[in-house]
């Protein structure tokens, strides 16, 4: 994860206002180059939605787990397969492609051949990113530029021209980006078509085994002058086919395939690679079908249609907003359909004739609010990733938590596929899911240890039903995993058991598995350690009790300090991750982790000394910069003020964070994305409806847009949020009285009907905190009841409470007119 930062936008950049309004080609908002610096780690180059092939160049620099970055660094070469937003190591970058304009003296001996020696400099200024497209300009003068379809992607090298002319030379490298090459990596090379193909075993990114990739490269735009294999440093024109090993340095021994050209053709030199996880034949089948003609144009044209309908749907009313607001909003929608990827037809692990979806990375990120937004944007392709993750359990014996290229990647904490299901499941998806199966694989969970829960499953399931939590140093001999975060695996498995048991209801003839689950959902309550205290790391108080803690078999507590692995940790080597060494939470505080009680968010606020207390600490949490907003245990925190009857809170926050943590720049990205998570959060948070993930509820903050509209895939109709007093300077971001269909509307939440059945939701804003929203019958739903709101309502003094909260708040706070002069003066 990258450091918490802020980002400033230029004057012009804010103040440039766009033109069109309610428009449906939202291409043009769109810029991929967002997070490709400061540890955003997005994959920036030509793809389409859900593509196998993603084509870009990649770089050695560092964040370079997309492959390519805009922070400087030298370019490796252009490669086919990668991931976006994942942090770890460098995620794929395989086969990559790297043109010379001609080998020095035209000695085929005196090009330059492993990736380490022939990487070179690009032209900042040349790289050009937009859907379906990448294309920059090395150093060299050669001009790259790319697109792709499905598995395949197509290249096109210009070479600058000399007096003397040239003879364009491009490799094919037996590599990746982590250099995670096994060994017995192949390549062919066809003396007379240049066609080369091949295959190598790698590692993943993030996750246990191994996996083999297939290639199928074709070259046009001028005739063959000589092709063959080079190892290390040598070429050979005599031989064409290699099996190499990886060696025993610390990389894999360089090698690859290489074609060179009797002329440099003013239109350039085409490349044409599909990639497959079954064999090179399917690779250059999808080739020939994708891209039979080489034609770069059309094959562009198709990428662009392709995200300009997946985007269709969500217009806004861009009058008087800040184009940055915009591009903000539009390429977060985009981001969220880059990853996962569709292979399906590319699994050779089992026949089926279901869809097979892979990269979910992980599971832990998206399904808090990726995931969820698709079910309004793509409800079709959700549709599918969940009829692949069931196929997956059926096939596997288990949903996974996280996968990349059909490898099992590590599980962080729950068995969030759980909560990815049921959310699909309550908002009505269908279309060839089997939810009975569906059911099992959820239930498989929850009652099943599977022998490896590092990769699938859940852990301590013996501590969990007997004890009601997860042990700290458990005794757990039937299964095996890192002993460590006993505290959020707790608080997370009750979560997956409070939304197996809606499933459960759903479903009908359950009823002992409806009261099972809801009876474990309230296993966050046996960690609650009531006299825990927290200090800051100067001793000083913060003046509250009762949190979260590890506790023994033998029932006595553990001792993590509540504020350890928090973004105000002065310890850069504590752990709160994967390792034997890590503490009791996951990427994240016992601070932080406080709030995670999705399905009973009364009964924690109850725990918290009411509504009062709950939103005190709430905004101790933000003030004091305990969260970061670049990790998702923080999303729903910025929301949760709904649940205590002060939803003025939320919006103040979702402001606040947006844009000056997320901005439409290069480093606008305070996290890495992982795949498209921080997108979805700026997405949803912008749109005005933020997600509990697993409970039909949307949690309504106004719009950053006047109105907008959200036609449903699936009825075709049409939901409208539309905000009355609308102010472009975002003071009046606080809700005075809503109507639904023209009918008066004080809840603080809406369900996902809104969308299916067209509603339209009318927001009347001001500049002070109001009623609405505020009342016990108002609240979205909890598992236990409310208590201790007061005369029904979970509001006094609005107004002035608001002025006196703002005004104690400390460095990450804001006055209500601060946050719109914030985007008047260009702070972002």
């Amino acid at each position: 994860m990258a450091v918490p930062s802020l980002f400033f936008l230029s004057l012009a950049s804010l103040y440039s206002i766009a033109s069109a309004q309610n428009t449906t080609d939202n291409l043009q908002y769109v810029d991929p180059l967002i997070g490709s610096a400061n540890g955003g780690n997005v994959f920036p180059g030509a793809t389409l939605p859900y593509g196998m092939a993603k084509a870009v160049a990649d770089v050695d620099s560092g964040s370079n787990q997309g492959g390519f970055t805009t922070e400087d660094g030298n370019v490796t070469g252009f490669s086919t397969m990668h991931d976006s937003g994942t942090g770890g190591s460098p995620s794929l970058g395989n086969f990559a492609l790297f043109p010379y304009a001609s080998c020095p003296g035209d000695d085929l001996n005196r090009c330059v051949f492993p990736k380490t020696t022939r990487k070179t400099r690009y032209q900042e200024s040349s790289v050009k990113s937009t859907p379906g497209y990448f294309g920059i300009i090395l150093a060299s003068g050669v001009a790259a530029d790319m697109t792709a379809a499905q598995h395949t992607s197509l290249f096109r090298f210009k070479f600058p021209s000399t007096t003397n002319g040239t003879s364009p030379l491009l490799l094919l490298d037996l590599t990746d980006l982590a250099d995670s090459r096994q060994d017995n990596a192949t390549i062919s090379v066809s003396e007379e078509t240049g066609r080369m193909t091949g295959s190598a075993v790698f590692k993943p990114s993030f996750g246990s085994g191994f996996w083999t990739g297939f290639f199928c490269a074709d070259f046009k735009g001028a005739d063959i002058r000589d092709n063959g294999i080079f190892v290390n440093s040598r070429p050979s024109t005599d031989v064409k086919n290699l099996k190499i090993s990886r060696g025993i340095n610390q990389g894999p021994l360089p090698g690859g395939g290489f074609i060179r050209f009797k002329s440099n053709p003013a239109d350039g030199i085409l490349a044409r690679i599909a990639v497959s996880l079954i064999s090179s034949e399917q690779a250059c089948k999808s080739a020939e079908s994708e891209i039979s003609t080489f034609d770069f144009d059309a094959t562009h044209e198709a990428a662009e249609s392709a995200w300009r309908e997946k985007l269709a749907p969500i217009t806004i009313s861009t009058k008087s907003v800040s184009a940055s607001l915009i591009t903000n909003f539009y390429s977060g929608i985009y981001r969220t359909m880059v990853n996962p990827q569709n292979y399906t037809g590319e699994n050779p692990k089992w026949q089926s004739s279901e869809p097979y979806f892979d990269s979910f990375y992980c599971l832990w990120d998206s399904f808090r609010s990726q995931l969820p937004f698709l079910t309004i944007l793509d409800p079709a392709g959700l549709t599918q990733m969940i009829r692949s993750l069931i196929d997956t359990y059926e096939h596997e014996g288990w949903l996974p938590d996280c996968r990349m290229t059909l490898c099992k990647g590590y599980t962080q904490g729950g068995s969030n596929a759980d909560v990815v299901l049921v959310d699909g499941y309550i908002k009505g998806l269908k279309d060839g899911i089997d939810w009975e199966k569906g059911y099992k694989a959820v239930v498989q969970d929850a009652e099943v240890e599977p022998f490896d829960w590092s990769n699938e499953g859940r852990g301590g399931l013996d501590s969990w039903k007997s004890l009601g939590y997860i042990p700290t140093q458990d005794f757990d001999y039937k299964g095996f995993g890192t002993m460590t975060r006993s505290v959020s695996r707790t608080l997370e498995y009750a979560y997956n058991d409070f939304c197996i048991s809606h499933m459960a209801k759903g479903l009908g003839g359950k009823d002992a598995d409806v009261e099972k689950y809801t009876e474990r959902s309230s296993n966050w309550r046996n960690l609650y350690y009531k006299d825990q205290k927290s200090l800051l790391f100067n001793g000083q108080d913060t003046g509250f009790n009762g949190f979260f803690q590890g506790k023994f078999l033998n029932g006595t507590w553990n001792t993590q300090d509540p504020l350890w692995c928090s973004t105000i940790d002065p310890d850069p080597g504590r752990v709160c991750s994967l390792q034997n060494s890590g503490q009791e939470t996951f990427e994240s505080s016992l601070w932080e982790y406080g709030f995670y009680v999705p399905g009973d968010q009364a009964g924690l606020i109850s725990l918290y000394g009411g509504p009062e207390g709950f939103v005190k600490r709430l905004d101790y949490l933000h003030d004091s910069n305990i969260t970061y907003i670049g990790n998702e245990p923080s999303f729903l925190t910025v929301f949760q003020y709904h649940y205590a009857g002060r939803p003025a809170l939320s919006a103040l926050r979702s402001h606040f964070y947006i844009p000056r943590f997320f901005s439409p720049t290069h480093a606008g990205l305070p996290g890495n994305d992982d795949s498209g998570a921080m997108g979805s959060f700026v997405a949803m948070s912008m749109m005005g409806l933020f997600p509990n993930p697993g409970q039909n509820v949307y949690l309504i903050t106004p719009p950053f847009f006047e109105s907008v509209s959200i036609q449903s895939p699936i009825t075709g109709k049409t939901a409208v949020i539309r905000n009355v007093n609308f102010d472009p300077s975002y003071q009046a971001i606080y809700i005075q009285s809503a109507t639904l269909d023209g009918e008066p509307y004080a809840k603080n939440w809406i369900d996902h009907s809104f969308f299916t059945e067209g509603k339209e939701l009318v927001l009347t804003l001001g500049k002070n905190e109001s009623s609405w929203g505020t009342r016990v019958e108002d609240l979205p739903p909890s598992l236990s009841p409310y208590v201790g709101f007061g005369n029904g309502t979970a509001n006094g003094t609005a107004v002035e409470r608001l002025r006196r909260d703002t005004r104690e708040r400390g460095m990450g706070s804001l006055e209500t007119d601060e946050v719109g002069s914030a985007f008047g003066a260009g702070l972002a």
